[in-house]
């Protein structure tokens, strides 16, 4: 059990690695999370297209500036 209470079902919908970091797109019903993890979390998770998986957020706030 996790202490965030921002959890989200979802399906991924994209996995793109870089030499370190990987970019992991969660489809969050009409909405879409986007996720910076390491390269080597994305690889032990295994993650791949259509995979059933939690979007957990936690932070104290979320900027957007244009």
């Amino acid at each position: 059990m996790l202490s965030a209470r921002n959890q989200f079902p979802g399906v991924v919908k994209s996995v793109k690695l870089g030499n370190v970091m990987a970019e992991v797109v969660v489809e969050v019903g009409t909405l879409e999370v986007v996720s910076l993890i390491s390269r080597t979390s994305a690889e032990q998770l295994n993650l791949k297209v259509g995979d059933s998986v939690t979007a957990i957020i936690k932070s104290t706030e979320v900027m957007v500036a244009k």
